[in-house]
């Protein structure tokens, strides 16, 4: 998985209980239904776009393809939400996107 970034790393190693139970929630939630990885994933990434969260976005994408989903699925999670988070904001979330896919290619080519 990619290094979680050092806001997160630091706030880790400051608050571990707390940290804790935010991946216990996170699990929690993870398997409290059918779906699958993959499809967390991808869902996260609409999420993280319709927040206009670069970070988040990031994340998602790394944790996407981590899962097994395509560039084009990737990219598909997001094109989706043109309608409902808007052009501006959909493209915004695509730059992001390709710079995480290409970070990732960067890092296993």
């Amino acid at each position: 998985m990619t290094k979680l970034p050092k806001t997160y790393q630091l706030f880790k190693k400051a608050q571990p209980k707390v940290w804790r139970a935010y991946a216990r929630l996170g699990e929690a939630a993870a398997q409290s239904g059918p779906l699958d990885e993959k499809t967390r994933e991808l869902i996260k990434l609409g999420m993280s776009a319709a927040l206009r969260s670069e970070s988040a976005v990031k994340s998602h994408v790394h944790r996407a393809r981590e899962a097994g989903a395509s560039p084009d699925e990737v990219t598909h999670a997001i094109t989706l939400g043109v309608t409902t988070i808007g052009f501006p904001a959909m493209m915004t979330a695509l730059y992001w996107a390709q710079e995480a896919l290409q970070s990732d290619q960067r890092e296993s080519g």
